[in-house]
């Protein structure tokens, strides 16, 4: 990628960011799925690197996300017994590119590969890759390794002391009350997740049942023609239950006609979105790719929140699934950095104009010779870029 890089550091001239990195990711046949997530997280999200390239840039360009992996791996790159799992090669991967002498360049993310596909056999085929699973298994991953540290750690502390004595009881486990402690929140929660209340309403007693439930992105689905604005819309309207489906209400005993709805209790500081573009038909008896034309702003105002109030995000990163299907095809990323656009496809980074994002809004018709489509989008709050 010299010449590419020579191009962009002469694109941006003194413009390019102090301490920035800006580096391709080498892809090993299959993997720009993961790629095009990585490379948006040094902004707000880790998108999909070696499926292609695309997450790990997404991911590597979600600022906070990226500052506080890189605190892990100084933390923990001198400890010599830590076991080598997604995350310590995640991290290793973040401090490869942070360090690099130049500004621009082309880095083989060979260990997280191999050790991605190590830990699940989906990801050892040469087969198209979905970059939405991709991101959903590695948020998840980094979650689960995180959580077992922090217990590990805390049974450590714990045998270190077996002398102490609670006067309630033991310190660790259920409360006096019965009820279970708060699960750890840990930074990839602090990033990315947030709560979605389903209320349901009986339409016989008017009692209102509420039940919460966390993500780490929302999936939406999509039309013709249509906007994130109305897709978010649709995702919290109003669904009455009735016949087969009326639900049981617990203060009127038995099954009665409702109405449900999912609203955003906690907004989080990363949304991402993720566009059901691959939708099953059954008349074809497969999965087809929906080259819809979803406008999808770069600054979005979250309004269907249990609170009511607007939460205003602004547009980082887009993993965009080039093809017509969805068992073939590519992806690649647009990341938004020091206030500049860059299109990474694997080894090659180029700077954009902020017009062209739309150009991968879908197609307004059916039958187009354009199959760039953006896929999944990561919004970061304005708040957090507001407080950084």
């Amino acid at each position: 990628m010299g010449a590419a890089g020579s191009k962009l550091e002469k694109a941006l001239g003194d413009q390019f960011p102090e301490g920035e990195r800006y580096f391709g990711l080498e892809n090993f046949g299959n993997t720009c799925y993961c790629n095009s997530v990585l490379q948006e997280s040094s902004i707000a999200v880790m998108a999909v690197l070696f499926l292609g390239g695309v997450e790990i840039r997404a991911l590597y360009f979600c600022v906070p996300f990226r500052e506080q992996l890189l605190e892990y791996y100084s933390t923990n790159k001198n400890i010599g017994d830590v076991e080598e799992n997604l995350l310590t090669c995640l991290a290793d991967l973040f401090s490869q590119i942070s360090s690099q002498k130049k500004k621009t360049g082309v880095i083989a993310p060979k260990r997280f590969v191999q050790r991605l596909k190590k830990q699940n056999e989906i990801f050892r085929s040469y087969m198209h890759q979905d970059a939405h699973e991709f991101l959903n298994f590695l948020l998840n991953e980094l979650v689960d390794i995180l959580e077992k540290e922090a217990q590990a750690a805390k049974s450590d502390q714990e045998s270190s002391s077996p002398h102490e004595i609670v006067a309630n009881g033991p310190k660790s486990g259920a409360q006096a009350n019965g009820t279970q402690k708060e699960p750890l929140v840990t930074w990839v929660h602090k990033n990315f997740q947030g709560i979605l209340t389903n209320e349901t309403r009986c339409l016989r007693c008017e009692t209102v049942t509420a039940r919460d439930e966390t993500f780490f992105d929302l999936s939406l689905d999509i039309e013709q023609n249509s906007s994130i604005t109305s897709c978010l819309k649709n995702f919290s309207s109003t669904e009455t239950l009735n016949a087969e489906d009326k639900f049981f209400c617990d203060k009127c005993c038995s099954l009665q006609e409702a109405q449900k709805r999912m609203k955003i209790k906690k907004p989080p500081h990363v949304l991402v979105i993720h566009l059901k573009r691959f939708k099953y038909i059954e008349q074809l008896g497969r999965y087809k790719k929906l080259s819809y034309r979803v406008v999808f702003p770069l600054e979005l105002k979250l309004s269907n929140t249990v609170e009511d109030a607007d939460s205003e995000y602004s547009l980082f990163a887009v993993v965009v699934h080039v093809g017509s299907g969805p068992n073939h095809g590519h992806y690649v990323s647009l990341v938004k950095s020091h206030n500049h656009w860059l299109f990474f496809d694997d080894e090659n980074v180029e700077m954009i104009d902020e017009s062209a994002v739309q150009t991968f809004f879908g197609s307004a018709q059916e039958y187009s010779s354009n199959t760039d489509h953006g896929y999944i989008l990561f919004y970061e709050s304005l708040g957090s870029i507001n407080k950084s």
